[in-house]
């Protein structure tokens, strides 16, 4: 039974796969049907688009070649025009130098016969050259005969009439030009000086640094000197400078060159006679105490000058050697005192012409620094002081300016002319300065001796403290216009040999006398 059962159910299950198996057949073969039929729909569409899209370019390429068949025939239209153009263009330069051509041939056949007809010319003047120099011996042979005077006689008298001539002519050039220079120059010179003399008032007499220490009895001249002289000794080596104790009574001389330290020194030996107390612990005590108020006094002053002038930037040491100024004098004139004015100035006449006041008061006031070490460095102060102030970091400008106000090199700017003139002004006026009666009559000697020196003076006199000198000169040797040149010579010549300050005024007076007598 169970056999039977198994029969059954292998039966049932192999009809059941058969009919699967049929039945998968049959659908598959459906879908091939139907896959060979959407095939062959797809082909007959990729045929038809590929017919189309064929048709699309034999279009464009037609297109194409048709519109590069107009560009090239539109190209080559252009171009055939511009070939034509050029050919045109060629044709008429062959011409134009055919033209040329012919005309250079014709130019070269005038050259030609020119230079033939010249070089007959040239052979006629060789002619002609040697009959005139021939002449022209013969006429000197004769005019030597005549004048008996050779060639060279003749062009040496020649050429000094033509000298004198010349010389004549040039000194009326020279006094128009002059007059008329002088006329504009004159005006705006004297108003531009009287205005900074006007907005500018000092003292007129300054400052001086005292050399001698007063004392309150001849008795104190032996406890300065001391027992075998060791005060004396150590003052002058704590200070550096030389007392002379002589037969002048109750007064003490204090010798040196540095004027810091001879102000030290007796402001140490004032403060010793007053105190009492005089002996070498004491003295070196007091000097160098006193060394440090006037170092103190020295930054003041410098810094006070600069701050009076509206001056900054000025580098430190450089301020404190403008303080040492405040102990030098020229002159008798103090030196800081005179830099404050000659600053003054200066920035006053800089501001009249337009020119940087700041800068031109930084001039002059730094314009006599090199007086502070020059008795410590060899050379003229103003050399000295540009040194100084070029080490300083001070602007070329500077620099050149204090290097030019004597002159030690020659000045090439405007500021440079009105440090000069600010420190002539400075030193000119009327009590700023002083000197001994022998010097001053020695310096007018020389003046009228410089003056007298030259041909055809009759007498000269300075006048006005020897600002002025009046030269007369012999109106039969002198004629106007050498009087000209004549103070132009004198002013040179005292330029080169003496030396002062401010300037010295030259005229020259030639005069004629005409004198008759009435008699009955």
């Amino acid at each position: 039974m169970n056999e039977y059962i198994i029969l059954l159910g292998l039966l049932s299950f192999g009809a059941g796969f058969a009919i699967a198996y049929w039945i998968k057949g049959k659908v598959v073969s459906q879908k091939i049907k139907t896959a060979k039929t959407q095939s062959i729909r797809i082909l007959e569409d990729a045929k038809r688009g590929a017919a189309t899209l064929l048709k699309e370019a034999k279009f464009e390429v037609k297109d194409k070649l048709f519109k590069m068949k107009s560009e090239f025939d539109s190209e080559t239209k252009d171009t055939r025009f511009e070939l034509k153009k050029r050919e045109r263009r060629l044709i008429q330069k062959e011409e134009n130098i055919d033209r040329k051509l012919d005309q250079c041939e014709r130019r070269d056949r005038e050259i030609s016969l020119k230079e033939k007809r010249l070089q007959k010319r040239e052979e006629n003047i060789g002619l002609k050259e040697k009959k005139y120099n021939a002449l022209i011996e013969e006429q000197k042979k004769q005019l030597e005969r005549i004048s008996s005077l050779t060639a060279e006689q003749a062009k040496e008298l020649l050429i000094r009439a033509m000298e004198n001539e010349a010389r004549y002519e040039g000194a009326r050039l020279i006094k128009r030009i002059e007059n008329e220079a002088k006329e504009e120059a004159d005006k705006k010179s004297k108003k531009i000086i009287a205005t900074a003399i006007q907005r500018y008032a000092a003292d007129f007499v300054a400052e001086n640094t005292v050399s001698v220490v007063q004392l309150p009895n001849d008795e104190m001249k032996g406890r300065i000197i001391g027992r075998e002289g060791r005060n004396i000794r150590a003052l002058e080596a704590a200070t550096g400078i030389d007392l002379i104790i002589d037969d002048t009574p109750e007064a003490v001389i204090l010798s040196g060159f540095n004027p810091v330290r001879r102000e030290v020194a007796r402001v140490s030996l004032m403060r010793l006679i007053s105190d009492g107390r005089i002996h070498p612990a004491r003295i070196e005590d007091v000097v160098n105490k006193v060394s440090q108020e006037v170092d103190l006094v020295i930054k003041e002053a410098g810094e006070q000058a600069a701050f009076d002038l509206g001056v900054h930037g000025i580098h430190k040491k450089l301020i404190n050697h403008i303080g040492r100024l405040k102990f030098r004098t020229s002159y008798a004139q103090n030196v800081l005192q005179h830099s404050v004015e000659v600053g003054f100035l200066t920035g006053i006449m800089a501001a009249e012409l337009g020119f940087n006041q700041k800068l031109a008061r930084r001039m002059g006031l730094l314009h006599d620094i090199g007086k502070a070490i020059d008795h410590e460095v060899e050379g003229p102060h103003a050399l000295i002081g540009s040194k100084l102030a070029k080490k300083f970091g001070e602007a070329p400008r500077v620099v050149h300016a204090i290097a030019a106000h004597h002159e030690d090199i020659p000045p090439s700017s405007v500021y440079a002319f009105l440090v000069q003139a600010a420190d002539g002004l400075s030193g000119a006026r009327p009590g700023a300065r002083k000197e001994l009666l022998e010097n001053y009559i020695k310096r007018l000697e020389d003046l009228e001796g410089i003056a007298n020196s030259f041909r055809g003076v009759a007498n000269s006199y300075a006048i006005q403290a020897g600002r002025e000198i009046r030269v007369i000169v012999e109106s039969e040797i002198i004629s106007d216009e050498d009087a000209i040149l004549l103070s132009r010579d004198v002013v040179k010549k005292i330029e080169e040999s003496l030396t002062f300050p401010g300037q010295i005024k030259v005229t020259v007076i030639r005069e004629i006398r005409a004198v008759e007598y009435a008699n009955k």
